[in-house]
Order: structure tokens, then C-alpha cells, then sequence
């Protein structure tokens, strides 16, 4: 099947995820969480990419973002990708490809979806029963969004700062939020959207990025085609 093209509208949030080469460690030691976390700070601000939320896990890493300009996302993570196999593999010493191809992405309904995101991405590692609480886990944007530790790779999205106006409740709000969970089925949603390249919302949404794309944003109908006369 034929990848369909990639888009990536102007302010529209956008789920990244990015997988090691047959699912294998892409971060070995500390130093190797530490050494990409600083080139993503570098180039989302070089390429103008909002980073909203992510989480590093051993083999593989989400972002959540939103671009300031049409290519920013596919910048962003063209020079991160060759920047950190270079290193990985001279710290390592070793040779090839690190990565599963290209990274997945798809676009995300900011008004219903976005915090569902942020949660989605910064339970990773306790869905994987690396950690009993998001707080526990270093490499994510939780004890940023919901510890209210500093960070300047993280940019808060309008909606996110719009829980609460003042920071101590917006952070207390948040951790209620994220200790609820991520609905099962909405977790399928946001694997096969991403999975797929298509977008995460309503589908009054989908059908206004296909309409300003002209990109298929849901799933194709299956079956043989009908003829005529049938």
C-alpha cells in the first residue's frame, strides 16, 4: 500500500511517535535521554515547533506539538533523527540504521483531544509498568505540566493553560486529570490514527482537514469496488 503524503497545517497540534529499528533501545544510559532531550530543544526552537508533551522510553519516544510553519515538524525531526544516530552509534560503537523508517504522526482535534493526549503520552511508562506514578518516570513532560517544574523545551498550549488561570490549581487540576486514565478505547484511536497518518477528532474536524489538505484523514472504506449494473 502506497504511504499517503504527509500534512501539517499551520497550528493544528500534531502526535509524533517514533520507534526503534525492530523495537530495539534507543536510549541506553542517561547521558542518551539527556543528549536527545537537548537536540529537540534546539531544533523546535529553529524550526518554530511548539512541544506541548512527550515521553522518552527505551525504544521508542511520542511527542506532542503543534508547527509554525508547514515543514517545522518534518525539519524538527529529519536533523534530531540523523543528529542522535550519529551519536548513539559513535557513543555505542556500532553502525546501521537506528530508527523504524519514518516517524508516524497524525493531526489532533485540539478542543476535545489535545489533554487527552498529554495524558495518553505521560502514562507511557506506567502503562508499561516502569513506574507505579507519571511523577516517578524522569524522562517526560509530566513534571513539568504537572509538577510545575521549569523547562525550556516545553511551550504550555492555550488549552492547557486554560484548566485554571492560576498555577498552583491548574497543576493540582492536572494531576486529577491524568490520574483518571486513558479510556481503552480512545487508546486504540490514538494508536491507529497515528499508526495510520490520518487525525484524531470529530469528524466534522476530519472532514475540514481533508477539505483544506485534500488528504484522506479517515480510514478507506473496504470492499471491491461496485459495477456498474450491480
Amino acid at each position: 500500500m502506497a504511504r499517503l503524503p504527509r500534512v501539517s497545517p499551520i497550528g493544528v497540534a500534531q502526535h509524533i511517535i517514533q520507534r526503534g529499528n525492530n523495537r530495539q533501545v534507543c536510549f541506553a544510559r542517561e547521558q542518551d535521554f539527556g543528549a536527545y532531550i537537548g537536540w529537540l530543544k534546539e531544533y523546535s526552537k529553529k524550526y518554530q515547533v511548539d512541544i506541548h508533551a512527550w515521553v522518552l522510553m527505551t525504544n521508542h519516544v511520542h511527542i506532542l506539538c503543534t508547527p509554525h510553519n508547514e515543514q517545522g515538524i518534518s525539519q524538527v525531526m529529519q536533523s534530531l533523527g540523523r543528529q542522535y544516530v550519529r551519536y548513539f552509534n559513535y557513543t555505542h560503537k556500532r553502525t546501521g540504521t537506528l530508527w523504524e523508517g519514518r516517524y508516524k504522526s497524525c493531526l489532533v482535534e485540539a478542543e476535545d483531544y489535545l489533554l487527552e493526549l498529554y495524558r495518553y503520552i505521560e502514562l507511557n511508562p506506567v502503562r508499561a509498568n516502569m513506574v507505579a506514578e507519571p511523577s516517578e518516570y524522569k524522562w517526560s513532560s509530566y513534571q513539568i505540566n504537572g509538577l510545575g517544574k521549569q523547562s525550556e523545551l516545553c511551550t504550555a498550549h492555550p488549552l492547557y493553560l486554560a484548566i485554571d488561570r492560576q498555577t498552583s490549581r491548574r497543576l493540582e487540576s492536572y494531576r486529577a486529570f491524568i490520574a483518571e486514565h486513558v479510556d481503552k478505547a480512545l487508546i486504540t484511536d490514538i494508536r491507529q490514527g497515528t499508526n495510520r497518518g490520518m487525525a484524531i477528532g470529530s469528524e466534522e474536524f476530519k472532514q475540514q482537514i481533508e477539505a483544506v489538505t485534500d488528504r484522506r484523514m479517515r480510514p478507506a472504506k473496504m470492499g471491491r469496488p461496485k459495477v456498474k449494473g450491480e
